[in-house]
């Protein structure tokens, strides 16, 4: 049984937004142990503000009913939040439910990945899933969009966690352009009582340069209808170039309905499995350019994104990074997801074979283990990454982290 007394957490911390909100709420509606955050995204100054948001309200109100919670500060602006859950994962009662943001801005990715965690351990004898709707934003400004969800996200928790959710994007939402709400369908499996998240793939398969040979580039273009074909030609033209004899998959072209609406996403798919994914979400002026120079200046901006990514040799992008912290930390098993600390000097040429060695020398997980002191933001990776690492240890105090974060012994959670 959790302590009765609040964990506090420093809003401000790390990266001190909207991710160490989602976490801390999603973990402990998990464990319930009670937190108190204050200073609640104090590092959002300026028109993204502090406090919490409309994304986040929604998420938290909807945990705090299933949970019976006590909360106190729970509305938007708020800078302090008291969340104090009741009832464990496994006495969830109901299985199909609804969520709906007051924003159409709201991102309904950021609330799903607050109450995941959740969901994976409210598994009932009957073995029904669940199924949830959200209404909200799909595209949205700092938010991964539905296409990085689908196509990166979900399929790296299903091949490294066992994690299978089935998705339907069933209204797309903008926060550019006229708003309105957007919904997105999803079903799980929950994990059976007692059960554990079980790691699908061992931690110690050596990391080899097949992992980083590309068979194939998956393209997604939502631009308004006449930059359609302009940005597909930069695309070719620049992915050429950088990723010579790699196979290019026009998956997605979209009307985005509005000039405002600019969106492109690649994925990369090596020959063993792995992925990366770089995305662009125009948010510049468009006054003075002809549709030819925007679609080179965004065509050039995400293909070259995703050849920098490739080229720091990690396993997974930084996003991707970031957001697998808090599985890792649940989970029953060791898991380890690096990316190179120092990326190649590439001077416009490929990596030759001594940068390569180099590059997964960094990676090798057959080194000497040291424990990680968990007290702030820890380990290599990005802000987003470190602070995540930090809120997980802080909820689930008996994960151990080694090497820089590089290595996770989950807590191996499970609810009888």
């Amino acid at each position: 049984m959790a302590s009765k007394k609040p964990l506090l957490l420093d809003g401000r911390t790390g990266e001190g937004g909207g991710q160490l909100v989602r976490i801390a709420c999603g973990l402990s509606a998990v464990t319930s142990q009670p937190i108190r955050i204050d200073h609640v995204r104090g590092n959002r100054p300026g028109k993204r503000g502090g406090g919490l948001k409309p994304q986040h309200v929604a998420a938290i109100r909807w945990l705090a009913d299933i949970t019976g919670a006590k909360v106190e500060g729970l509305e938007v602006g708020s800078s302090s939040l008291e969340f104090c859950p009741l009832q464990a994962p496994t006495t969830l009662q109901g299985r199909k439910f609804e969520i709906v943001a007051k924003s159409a801005a709201s991102s309904t990715l950021l609330v799903f990945q607050a109450i995941l965690p959740f969901l994976l351990f409210a598994g009932s004898d009957t073995e029904e899933p669940i199924e949830l709707e959200i209404h909200g934003g799909t595209n949205v400004s700092f938010s991964l969009s539905y296409e990085y969800f689908d196509q990166v996200l979900l399929p790296t928790l299903k091949d490294r966690f066992g994690i299978t959710i089935e998705r339907q994007l069933k209204e797309r939402a903008w926060a550019a352009g006229p708003l309105k709400k957007g919904s997105i369908w999803l079903r799980l499996q929950p994990l059976p009582p007692g059960r554990t998240l079980k790691v699908q793939e061992s931690w110690e398969r050596p990391i080899t340069a097949e992992d980083f040979k590309l068979r194939q580039i998956d393209v997604s273009i939502l631009v308004p209808y006449a930059l359609q074909g302009l940005l597909q030609r930069a695309i070719v033209s620049d992915l050429g170039e950088l990723f010579p004899n790699v196979d290019i998959n026009f998956l997605l072209m979209e009307d985005s309905g509005h000039d405002s609406r600019i969106y492109t996403l690649l994925v990369a798919h090596s020959q063993t499995g792995l992925r990366w994914g770089r995305d662009y979400l125009y948010d510049k002026s468009r006054k003075n350019k002809t549709p030819e120079a925007l679609s080179v200046e965004v065509s050039r901006k995400v293909c070259h994104d995703l050849h920098d990514e490739i080229e720091i040799r990690g396993v997974v992008d930084e996003y991707l990074q970031d957001q697998l912290v808090v599985f890792q930390a649940l989970a029953d098993g060791r898991t380890s997801f690096p990316r190179s600390a120092a990326p190649v000097d590439l001077e416009d040429r490929a990596p030759d074979i001594s940068d390569l060695e180099t590059s997964l020398e960094d990676l090798k997980l057959d080194k000497k283990m040291m424990k990680d002191k968990t007290h702030k933001p820890f380990g290599d990776g990005s802000m987003h990454t470190t602070t995540a690492r930090w809120v997980a240890s802080e909820l689930l105090p008996t994960a151990q982290w080694f090497n820089k974060g590089a290595i996770v012994d989950g807590a191996a959670v499970s609810f009888s």
